[in-house]
């Protein structure tokens, strides 16, 4: 099987990394998910990929440069909802004792369960806010019970937005990893200790060889759980499942991982609000957790449940 980028992937890629450079710097993402990032995003056609006839490929691209640049906001959500629910949409897995993301932001809740898929008005739900969330730029707001919507999809409906979430998510993962190893690799090439840069001790080259080979491990899972996502034919309906959970436990790991490796290299000041590696291992940690934890994708791959 052929992983390689096609030339019109390559181009979406360098398309949607442009616009991200130019428009989503760093300050900017630092100030927040509001109002004009989701219209800049969704003018850009981020979330009617699918309804634009992109793949889920393609769509993976899309936030893997998302995570790269480590835009904030209820991103997948938005994506899976579109053409369902309208607007800036949040979602949260369960309606018992939930946490809320982007409160003061989303339009639209969306519960996804077993059972089925349900929306209702943000507006409805009674919130209390979190004054300390561990991502600081993903506000949180805690819910005891969530109303019950109206429903917009059964069982299957909502086991196929679960597969395609966790696959969006770890893309977004693959991102954030690769950014951590961006600034990891900067750093050591311009740091400078006892007369030399960082970067040609050989701990510190461990450190980031190390982390490129957890990103490119992560891609490539994460590129072949979205290729079945376009083609379920390519094996059975598990097989795809059980993609789709290799690569988020393998992108979760990645991001964290990297993280970390990233902040070791910086040193002190990799825990400063100035360095931007504290941003992505708490992003990276809060994501872990959406669209199945790690213990449920690792206990769902054959083989790992005696882990």
């Amino acid at each position: 099987m052929n992983f390689d980028l096609t030339p019109d992937q390559v181009a979406l890629r360098e398309g949607i990394r442009s616009l991200l450079v130019g428009r989503f710097g760093s300050d900017r993402v630092r100030s927040g998910f509001d109002r004009a990032m989701f219209d800049e995003l969704a003018g850009a056609g981020v979330f009617s990929l699918r309804a634009d006839g992109f793949g889920w490929t393609d769509a993976a691209i899309v936030f893997e440069e998302l995570g790269r640049a480590f835009v904030p906001g209820p991103l997948v959500w938005s994506l899976l909802a579109h053409g369902t629910v309208g607007g800036i949409v949040g979602g949260v897995e369960g309606a018992t004792r939930v946490l809320v993301e982007h409160p003061d932001t989303i339009e639209a809740l969306l519960v996804l369960d077993a059972d089925g898929l349900a929306c209702l008005d943000a507006s409805d739900v009674t919130l209390s806010a979190v004054e300390r969330p561990l991502d600081p730029l993903t506000p949180i707001a805690r819910a005891a019970t969530v109303p019950e919507g109206a429903g917009i999809g059964d069982a299957g409906v909502a086991a196929a937005w679960r597969h395609a979430g966790a696959v969006l998510t770890a893309a977004f993962l693959v991102g954030l990893a690769t950014r951590a190893g961006e600034l990891a690799v900067a750093h050591a090439a311009t740091r400078e200790q006892f007369g030399r840069v960082i970067g040609g001790f050989q701990a510190v080259k461990h450190l980031c060889a190390d982390m490129a080979v957890r990103t490119e491990v992560a891609r490539a899972a994460t590129h072949a759980a979205s290729v079945q996502l376009d083609d379920p034919g390519l094996g059975s309906p598990e097989d795809g499942r059980c993609a789709a959970s290799a690569a988020k436990v393998l992108a979760g790991e990645a991001a964290v991982a990297n993280s970390r490796a990233s902040m070791q290299v910086h040193g002190g000041m990799g825990f400063t609000w100035e360095v931007d590696v504290h941003l992505l291992l708490k992003r990276a940690w809060v994501l872990d957790t959406h669209f199945g934890s790690v213990a449920r994708h690792a206990w769902s791959i054959p083989g790992t449940a005696q882990l």
